[in-house]
């Protein structure tokens, strides 16, 4: 076995020139990965349906020095997921990593949400994930040199929730499935597919729960009691986990749900 790697371990981690796809760009984890991988050297189409927030990230990622195509639109069909890997291919040549980002909650208790309600969580945090994989793993699988597949989970996935959240908690364990399942059918060709699972963290939908008022240190601590690091989570603490499984320091890596909880689902 070559120890090689030892002059340099860090060049694990690189993503420098690679060609990478993230869906769902304008939102808190996907605008973080943009901008990580913006930073850490890679070349990006970002895509995401609200183009101003698009526009916005895309100029971002562009001051960190990448190179940047914006796509305004949702992965929401097989066609609008080929639009996504054409783009990548007509200005870079290829696909070598998939961030999904995308996807969408719905809180409410079961008799009060209805099946198009149900149905339209399910298809955004589980068909279109599934749509934006199949697409750049046929891509990744005809360019004949493996590739990178991580898709959003969350600890919901495993763990239910009592405050309506059978379709959120029901599409992030389908997620999970998913990655094992694409993790096992790819890895003979060299792709990988892992899932990174945070708990509550620092976003703009979030922010009320790191508050200094008394529902949120209410919310908080009941969080809290559960998390052995003793704090919520921050975006920073997701972009080690996304770098990892995006970088060739993840290649004996497949099929993966890594937890970003603090510990959460450990107890």
């Amino acid at each position: 076995m070559s120890e090689d790697f030892l002059k340099d371990p860090l060049a694990l981690f690189s993503v420098k020139g690679k060609v990478a796809i993230v869906t769902g760009a304008s939102g808190a984890f996907g605008a973080l990965a943009a901008k990580v991988l913006a930073g850490a050297g890679a070349k990006l189409v970002l895509s995401a349906g609200k183009k101003a927030e698009l526009d916005a990230v895309s100029d971002e990622c562009r001051a960190l020095g990448a190179e940047v195509e914006g796509v305004n639109l949702r992965p929401s069909s097989e066609e609008s997921c080929k639009q996504l890997v054409d783009a990548a291919v007509a200005r870079f040549g290829r696909v070598d990593i998939l961030v999904v980002a995308s996807g969408k909650n719905d809180v409410a208790k079961i008799g009060d949400m209805t099946p198009a309600r149900f149905l339209d969580v399910m298809d955004a945090n589980v068909t279109q994930s599934w749509l934006m994989a199949r697409a750049c793993a046929t891509q990744m699988q005809a360019q004949g040199h493996g590739g990178k597949i991580v898709l959003m989970s969350s600890a919901r996935g495993l763990l239910g929730h009592p405050a309506g959240y059978t379709a959120y908690c029901a599409s992030k364990s389908a997620v999970d499935g998913m990655t094992k399942a694409l993790g096992c059918e790819l890895g003979p060709t060299g792709i990988t597919v892992n899932a990174i699972a945070p708990t509550v963290f620092r976003s703009p939908l979030t922010q009320w729960m790191f508050e200094d008022n008394d529902n949120a240190k209410a919310v908080r601590a009941g969080i809290l009691q559960r998390v052995p690091k003793g704090r919520l989570g921050e975006a920073s603490d997701l972009a080690g986990p996304l770098l990892f499984l995006a970088s060739g320091a993840s290649d004996f890596y497949t099929g993966h749900i890594l937890y970003a909880d603090g510990g959460y689902t450990a107890g």
